[in-house]
């Protein structure tokens, strides 16, 4: 086919579903829209899909999340033939970033998703949201609903895959996430949403978006302008 000759494959957004069906992601890595990268994951099991990346290349093919991430793939392609002096000139002129920092998870939906099955862990649920900063340790969780240690570690690895702390720290960070949205400083949404201080909410967010929750607020809080006079 074509794709095989040419000097490289490059696809944007679901594009790299196109790709997956003619066998060019097999083996290789790649990316695609936060929303459907489990998807191609399933219907290319040989391909490793990093969801949080903006852009892959690996070999000759190039793939990108969602649209706009396409200029990020296009500004490394004109980099790469022709220098960063004329990737930075076509950057300023599209009023991008030459990189933009962090990963696409900063786009995502919140993790929960829909709420457990089970309705001991849907209570978990109700216990850390109604006080987050309570004591939502594995020991004190299981207490509240009354079952073994081991019982209730088993039911978050079975259905949810994650341990019962990363699931209480997962619905910290996204109240954490929703009171940036709505205003608050980093400091009152850490203090809100349960941690125990600005730096232990900057690790998680340092960790699952790879920028700082202000970073995050500065993005996300608004798309007013502030005008002067």
């Amino acid at each position: 086919m074509p794709a095989t000759r040419a000097g490289r494959v490059a696809s944007i957004c679901t594009g790299a579903f196109v790709l997956a069906a003619a066998g060019l992601l097999d083996g290789k890595r790649a990316t695609t829209h936060w929303k459907v990268a489990h998807e191609l994951a399933a219907r290319c099991p040989t391909c490793r899909v990093e969801p949080d990346a903006i852009y892959v290349r690996d070999g000759t093919t190039y793939t990108s999340a969602g649209v706009t991430a396409g200029i990020d793939l296009a500004l490394a392609l004109v980099e790469e033939d022709h220098g960063p002096d004329l990737a930075r000139d076509v950057a300023r002129a599209l009023v991008v970033y030459m990189q933009r920092a962090g990963g696409q998870s900063q786009f995502s939906a919140p993790l929960q998703g829909p709420p457990p099955r089970s309705p001991a862990l849907r209570k978990v649920t109700d216990l850390v949201t109604a006080n987050p900063g309570g004591d939502h340790s594995l020991g004190e969780l299981a207490k509240h609903l009354n079952v073994s240690t081991r019982h209730l570690t088993r039911l978050f690895h079975d259905e949810l895959s994650t341990t019962p702390a990363r699931y209480v720290e997962n619905i910290r960070f996204d109240m954490a996430r929703a009171l940036l949205d709505q205003g608050h400083t980093a400091t009152q949404a850490a203090t809100l949403a349960g941690f125990p201080s600005y730096e232990s909410v900057r690790r998680v967010f340092a960790r699952k978006l790879s920028i700082s929750p202000a970073a995050y607020q500065r993005r996300f809080s608004t798309a007013r302008r502030v005008n002067a006079g």
